[in-house]
């Protein structure tokens, strides 16, 4: 799969790595000409992933992550030494789609960003672009959830675990099978990331209206529901 992946990494030695490991597998690895203004670099280059440190020159990588997604639903994994797990939770709740903590693995590295871009660029090709649930519209190619004239943006994570459980509402979807389908092999998968996705999309969807429509069947797994 060629892509272009911005890598948004000051420590030329990890970029290097990274970057030379990356072209290996056919990837195309950017770095931001100024760190002082990472945006111009996204805008210029236009790459279909994110890779990004959270210490940085000038200003952290919670604070481009917000304005990046202020400009585009493009898939951002964090890339970081911090373990504290609001760093994950910031990340999550900011928009990134993973987040990997330093020391890592190449391959699993490799693997995490190769499901990412499949998930990301090819489920459209599904028939299910749009579907109705509960009187709302749903738009996958847009990412956008319709209610009663109120409207919410939802990230990639978010509309995939969505579609998952309405393709199965009223059924039980487990934890595992979630993150088998979001991320292919669930041996790459933080446990907590998807309860993060999960709360953020419960949220998003109770600020349109759409209240106690996803549930948790505790030790079971997850179940979208129609209204009687």
């Amino acid at each position: 799969m060629n892509a272009k992946i911005l890598l948004i990494e000051d420590d030329q030695s990890i970029f290097d790595m990274l970057q030379e490991r990356f072209i290996q597998w056919s990837f195309d690895v950017i770095r931001p000409a100024d760190f002082q203004n990472i945006v111009a670099t996204f805008v210029e280059e236009k790459p279909q992933l994110v890779i990004i440190d959270i210490q940085l020159p000038a200003f952290d990588g919670f604070h481009w992550c917000r304005e990046i997604r202020h400009l585009s639903r493009v898939p951002i994994i964090f890339l970081s030494s911090r373990d504290h797990p609001m760093d994950m939770i910031m990340a999550m709740q900011m928009g990134a789609d993973d987040f990997v903590q330093k020391p890592f693995h190449l391959d699993v590295l490799i693997a995490k960003v190769q499901a990412i871009l499949r998930r990301s660029y090819d489920y459209h090709s599904e028939n299910l672009d749009i579907s109705n649930w509960n009187d709302a519209v749903i738009d996958f190619a847009k990412g956008e959830v319709t209610f009663l004239e109120k409207s919410s943006e939802l990230t990639k994570n978010e509309l995939f675990i969505l579609r998952i459980l309405i393709q199965s509402v009223n059924t039980v979807v487990s934890r595992d099978e979630l993150m088998r389908k979001l991320w292919d092999d669930e041996r790459f998968v933080n446990d907590n990331t998807l309860s993060v996705n999960v709360n953020r999309l419960r949220l998003k969807l109770e600020e349109i209206g759409l209240r106690n429509l996803i549930v948790t069947k505790k030790g079971l797994g997850y179940m979208a529901i129609t209204k009687e």
